[in-house]
């Protein structure tokens, strides 16, 4: 099973969107700073979060954050700055006192934009032959052109990252779109048919719902669109949202993908682990970023 780029973007009704600040301002930490910003995606207004270094020395590295669900609508960009009860802690500041401008918006249905509910969103696109998280890819897009035009980024250094939702709309994006340079996703790499054999695809939200797509790819052929470019894959074997036959079936699409650099390819597999980010993890994906983008 193979599919193109442009065939998974036609597939999940992909859109490219212009994007514009409306407004914008600083908040000042001990060591870092927070952007608050409200950007214009489409005809939507949309919020976004970023956060850099205090002290910016020429063009930084950059991280493209996707945030989690969790049933957390409230929360969206909030993440980057807050953290979840399934991470570590923030990874908005980490990622600052590394050297990485780190951007972060709030998706369709989450954050400022929880407006309608997930299943009346999704349930109209649907109708309309799109996808919930069709919508949601086009804006993350869009926050990626506009991480790409700041002053303060090298647009060559773009990784993207995410747990979760946050990990699908990173490799997804990334397999679509090459300026990602890098990619570190969690908890959410698997085989969606293996998933539906096991009863384990109910776990997810509706948003993730893409008419027509096992018909021509899975998760490994989707994250074998990223080579040759670096991928860090973290998984937790008591994931009950990403069994480890799920797992292992995607892992046996995409690594052939990766013959040529084998080196690009990494799998952090914990025993034990449920659905969450774990100190192992947290260490493999600054490792992974100061590695593929300093």
């Amino acid at each position: 099973m193979a599919i193109t780029r442009a065939r998974f973007a036609e597939l999940l009704g992909f859109e490219t969107r212009n994007i514009a600040v409306i407004d914008r301002w600083d908040e000042a930490q001990d060591d870092f700073v927070v952007e608050h910003l409200k950007l214009r995606i489409g005809d939507e207004e949309v919020r976004g979060i970023l956060t850099r270094p205090a002290v910016v020395d020429g063009k930084l590295p950059a991280i493209l954050y996707g945030h989690s669900h969790g049933g957390g609508y409230s929360v969206g960009a909030r993440e980057l700055l807050d953290g979840r009860e399934y991470l570590v802690g923030p990874l908005g500041p980490v990622f600052a006192r590394a050297g990485y401008v780190t951007l972060c918006i709030d998706m369709p249905i989450f954050g400022e934009r929880a407006k309608v509910s997930e299943s009346a969103a999704a349930k109209a696109l649907l109708w309309h032959g799109k996808s919930l998280f069709g919508e949601m890819l086009s804006d993350h897009a869009a926050a990626l052109t506009y991480l790409a035009a700041r002053d303060d980024v090298d647009a060559s250094r773009i990784g993207a990252f995410g747990l979760s939702m946050g990990c699908v709309l990173s490799y997804w994006l990334a397999a679509i779109d090459d300026r990602i340079a890098a990619v570190a996703h969690l908890c959410c790499f698997a085989d969606f048919r293996t998933m539906i054999e096991l009863g384990a695809h109910d776990g997810h939200g509706i948003y993730l719902t893409v008419p027509g797509l096992l018909r021509e790819a899975d998760g490994g052929t989707i994250a074998a669109l990223i080579a040759p470019r670096p991928q860090l894959i973290c998984v937790g074997e008591a994931d009950h949202l990403s069994p480890p036959l799920a797992v292992q079936r995607a892992w046996a699409e995409l690594e052939p993908a990766y013959a040529g650099s084998p080196d690009k390819l990494e799998l952090l597999s914990e025993p034990g682990v449920g659905h969450q980010e774990t100190p192992q993890m947290r260490e493999a994906v600054l490792a992974f970023f100061g590695k593929r983008l300093g």
